[in-house]
């Protein structure tokens, strides 16, 4: 009994060993390039070749420059526009999706059970394999170079996915809410807009964040309608940036790069405790 005992415990700390190595793994996989990106922004020189992980003579001439306004490196112009446009596309897609999703979640309608599985024939299809029917469709309304058309486009590419992720929260809260709403004399809108949005807010928070993180890292859709340098997003100027035969700067564009991820960290930040009160509900529910 006494070795089964200790054959038991020695199984516990082999797993928790491993659990820890695969964790340790993991960490470094993340972190080692975004120490390496980091440390390159710091480099002296334009290549990759000669940089390392710590700088022997740190310098912030690469982040000056992306400010210079330097021929066609117009940085802040383009951190601008990316801003803009992944702001207005959380903020239409929250709006989209959450009341898209209150649709499918409350009400029987024709059609529910069809849209549903359009909407999930939707999510296998990837944006980009319309870029050309886009592009053809932005040259006939004349909205190449239009911010606004690429903000509708990412909107409507979060419906399908969201729409399932919010549906499903919304399915898990109590209809018998909304039958005490309604016997007080509460509308639909009123029980959307009072009840169930307040009581989905770590789901709104996950569409929040997909819908401002997409536009920051795509570049597919955004190369195709955008062709003046006035109206880059962060994706294609630093592409260009790198792939310019003349003047190609690795160093600059690892300093680039990290600037990216301060709008995504600030916005996790804000809406880390939702995504907590999230995780503590679901774990505690039932």
């Amino acid at each position: 009994m006494k070795e089964q005992h200790s054959s038991i415990k020695r199984q516990r700390h082999v797993r928790l060993a491993l659990t820890y190595l695969l964790l340790i793994f993991m960490v470094v996989v993340i972190v080692y390039p975004l120490l390496w990106t980091i440390g390159a922004s710091f480099n002296s020189g334009n290549s990759l070749i000669s940089t390392s992980l710590i700088p022997e003579n740190p310098m912030t001439g690469h982040y000056s420059r992306l400010f210079a306004n330097e021929g066609t490196l117009l940085y802040g112009k383009w951190y601008i526009n990316s801003l803009k446009i992944s702001f207005f596309t959380m903020l239409l897609s929250l709006v989209s999706v959450s009341m898209t999703a209150y649709a499918f979640s409350r009400f029987r309608f024709t059609g529910r059970k069809n849209g549903l599985i359009l909407f999930l024939l939707l999510q296998m299809i990837p944006q980009f394999s319309a870029l050309i029917a886009i592009f053809v469709l932005a040259q006939m309304l004349g909205l190449i170079n239009s911010h606004w058309l690429l903000i509708l486009i990412y909107v409507g590419g979060q419906i399908p996915m969201n729409t399932y992720l919010l549906k499903g929260y919304f399915d898990s809260i109590p209809r018998d809410l909304d039958e005490s709403a309604k016997i007080d004399g509460a509308s639909n809108t009123r029980i959307f807009l009072q009840i169930i949005l307040p009581l989905s807010r770590p789901m709104l928070a996950v569409v929040a964040m997909n819908g401002f993180t997409g536009p920051l890292g795509d570049f597919a859709l955004s190369s195709v309608l955008l062709r003046n340098p006035e109206y880059y997003t962060l994706p294609i100027g630093l592409y260009k940036l790198v792939t310019d035969k003349m003047g190609a700067s690795y160093t600059t564009f690892a300093a680039g790069a990290i600037l990216i991820s301060i709008p995504i960290a600030l916005v996790f930040l804000a809406l880390q405790k939702h995504f907590v009160s999230g995780l503590t509900a679901g774990g505690t529910k039932g």
